[in-house]
């Protein structure tokens, strides 16, 4: 239960995340823009109204949260391949990640048809949706993590299906995090290095690559995959065993490891503070000034995900009508909320309303009304039993 309101809460910090950046002060003028398709940015829509406290909420959530999303969704994967087989396995999961997929694929136009009214001289729907053929592949938003978790399970799929037991003799080696989580923590650090810096150098940190309906930050791509088969190999040696066992040091110590998470994230933020022009980190050499962003990155993202699987395992346990809707709820409002997040920012453009205010009222209409439309739709039985 600890997992699934970690994950619910999760999915309600990306929510929190895609509400505020409109109307963050230094990201939109760092956002990659493109000249023919702004409305394609990273912050679709800019505006007027804005507060440097929702750079350093999207900083703080870039950090880990997909990371966590992915180690998550890795969880449960082992022993339901040990169940069903690959097969089978990968049949339920095009169900489950396929068929939404290209569902929302299909509505995502009309998430982004407000972006565009906001930012070209001719808003009719009829130049929209020329402009949107003539892309060369089909943005699909924030749905870009399912159709990842897809090709990962199909690549755990394949590794169970050419050695069974790969994933239980992982596992095993993580189970010592139980006893020693600093250690697995390490490993951790160094596989995600290892996997993270060379293609940050090779795309740079904020490069995405799309094809088709499929897209992925390029330098996060093997990172992502990482924390993908970590929460794989946890999962599958049984979760109250290993690292994530209620009577396990890094469950017990998580207050130590919330203190160190916090503590890194303010020293990260520091150095890219220092990175202005004029900055602190002027003296160092140019090397170290691109390889330190990039491990701050990886430390940072690993602690805080450590944190927040530490304190929701020690204190979330206990489930409430609310968060076990929230929690059943959660996939179906990932898909849901970034059409209304959009049109409510874009709608919000005109209001003499403090930055707050409009970031208030986008997060909690937003998170209300894909909570609704969600549980509504689930009423139908064959649309519960793929969300």
């Amino acid at each position: 239960m600890a997992f699934d309101i970690l994950r619910a809460f999760v999915t309600v910090l990306v929510v929190a995340d895609h509400s505020v950046l409109a109307y963050a002060l230094l990201s939109p003028a760092a956002a990659p823009r493109s000249p023919l398709h702004p409305w394609l940015a990273g912050i679709p829509i800019v505006d007027s109204h804005r507060l440097i406290v929702f750079d350093l909420f999207g900083l703080f959530t870039d950090t880990f949260f997909m990371s966590l999303m992915f180690l998550l969704s890795g969880l449960f994967v082992g022993p339901s391949l040990s169940s069903k087989g690959s097969r089978r396995f990968l049949r339920g999961r095009a169900l489950r990640l396929g068929a939404p997929l290209v569902v929302v694929a299909l509505l995502t136009p009309l998430a982004y048809y407000p972006a565009y009214r906001a930012s070209t001289a001719d808003p009719s729907a009829l130049a929209f949706w020329r402009e949107w053929l003539s892309l060369g592949f089909w943005p699909v938003g924030p749905m870009w993590f399912v159709g990842v978790l897809l090709g990962f399970d199909v690549v755990a799929a394949g590794l169970h299906g050419f050695a069974p037991v790969l994933f239980e003799r992982i596992g095993r080696l993580t189970s010592v995090g139980r006893r020693r989580p600093t250690a697995v923590f390490a490993v951790l650090l160094l596989v995600s290095a290892a996997a993270y810096l060379p293609l940050r150098g090779a795309f740079g940190p904020d490069s995405w690559v799309s094809v088709g309906p499929f897209a992925v930050q390029g330098s996060r791509a093997l990172h992502y995959l990482v924390y993908f088969l970590v929460g794989v190999a946890i999962g599958d040696c049984r979760i109250d065993n290993g690292l994530l066992a209620p009577d396990g040091r890094l469950v017990r110590r998580w207050f130590l490891w919330t203190l160190s998470a916090l503590g890194l994230f303010v020293l990260y933020v520091a150095f890219l503070v220092g990175l202005a022009p004029g900055g602190w980190t002027a003296g160092l050499p140019a090397l170290a000034r691109r390889l330190i962003p990039g491990l701050g990155f990886v430390l940072c993202c690993g602690a805080i995900s450590f944190a927040m699987l530490a304190g929701f395992q020690r204190f979330a346990n206990a489930p409430t009508p609310v968060l076990t809707s929230l929690s059943r709820n959660a996939y179906g409002i990932y898909m849901m909320h970034y059409g209304f997040v959009m049109w409510l920012q874009y709608a919000l453009l005109p209001a003499a309303l403090p930055a707050a205010g409009k970031a208030a009222i986008v997060l909690s209409v937003t998170l209300a009304a894909s909570w609704t439309a969600t549980a509504a739709l689930r009423r139908i039985p064959a649309v519960d039993r793929v969300i």
